[in-house]
């Protein structure tokens, strides 16, 4: 990695068994990449709170409209005043981070890079540098990446309780898919096959057992996220995972295109395209020891931009007054 021109940090604390010293690169801290150690499909996510002040800002991949940029600065407190913290790990291309500062503070945010391993998450030298943080934001890749260097760790603890003070949690397509309780690896199982395998761009099968789901970060409890969804069809995918968990929602955001969960659980559609939601709470679905998996009367709710949900009554309203 190579160095800026500015001043080393302490070493973190042997106790946190990070062998390389922090560096600051202007006001980034930037930790070494390495790899992560695999974590349990059970792992559990850190304790659920009625009490949320803050706001989720999930974008679907894809390019990133200046409006959505400065919607999400405005969201951690405005130029001059907003401190995000960029978490790359998802990536292995090492400029991710840099890049995201670059545009951040270009745009008046004072934004600083946190890449770190799973060992090197537990330090107290990152949640005391997460606490200074008014937003968070995780860019795309490989979300598996980002949740086994975070799971149940401190620094995702760290992540919770800013969120639950007030910080905005934002991420695009891979920092998209980690952001509820259960996440799309974007992995899937063939017949005949006990390990999952990358399904490419999209799924070509409804059924149960297709889709790999493992725990995500947290922060949306009553939903699952699918990316990138409109562009690259995924709605299979998305279906045959929410009629297997008819509890959640489905939403598939658009490249382009930010689902904002507001604190008090609504949610709001902004940018480029439209998020869809499916809702399979009511819906008539085939047993589990059904050869096909169908399901009559699930709802589907196509959301431009502009649109509201409230998944507490499951009512959309598109823009413009409509229903």
């Amino acid at each position: 990695m190579k160095e800026m021109d500015v001043a080393e940090l302490k070493a973190v604390s042997s106790s946190a068994r990070i062998a390389r010293a922090v560096i600051l690169c202007g006001s980034a801290l930037l930790l070494p990449v390495a790899s992560v150690a695999a974590q349990s499909a059970k792992a559990a996510v850190p304790a659920r709170s009625d009490a949320v002040r803050g706001t989720l800002f999930i974008v679907g991949g894809g390019a990133q409209p200046r409006e959505l940029v400065t919607q999400f600065i405005a969201l951690a407190g405005g130029p001059g005043h907003a401190r995000i913290a960029i978490f790359p790990m998802a990536s292995e291309d090492t400029t991710t981070g840099p890049e995201k500062k670059a545009e951040l503070d270009s745009l008046g945010a004072t934004s600083f890079v946190i890449n770190v391993t799973r060992e090197q998450a537990d330090a107290d030298s990152i949640v005391k540098l997460i606490g200074t943080a008014t937003g968070i934001w995780f860019p795309g890749g490989d979300q598996v990446r980002i949740t086994k260097a975070l799971q149940g760790s401190k620094a995702l603890r760290a992540i919770h309780e800013r969120y639950r003070n007030g910080a905005v949690i934002g991420g695009t397509s891979a920092g998209a898919a980690v952001m509820s309780d259960s996440m799309l690896t974007g992995n899937q199982f063939f017949p005949g096959m006990t390990a999952a395998v990358d399904s490419g761009n999209s799924s070509k099968r409804i059924g149960r057992n297709v889709v790999e789901v493992i725990p995500g970060l947290g922060f949306l409890h009553n939903a699952i996220v699918d990316q990138h969804f409109i562009k690259r069809m995924r709605e299979n995918r998305l279906i045959s995972v929410i009629l297997e968990r008819p509890s959640f929602f489905g939403v598939g955001i658009d490249e382009s295109t930010a689902l904002r969960v507001y604190p008090d659980g609504h949610w709001q559609v902004y940018g480029a395209s439209a998020a869809i939601v499916f809702d399979a709470r009511n819906a008539t679905i085939t047993p589990a020891g059904a050869p096909r998996l169908g399901a009559s009367g699930m709802r589907v709710s196509v959301l431009p931009a502009g649109s509201t949900f409230d998944p507490r009554t499951g009512k959309a309203t598109l823009p413009q007054g409509g229903r």
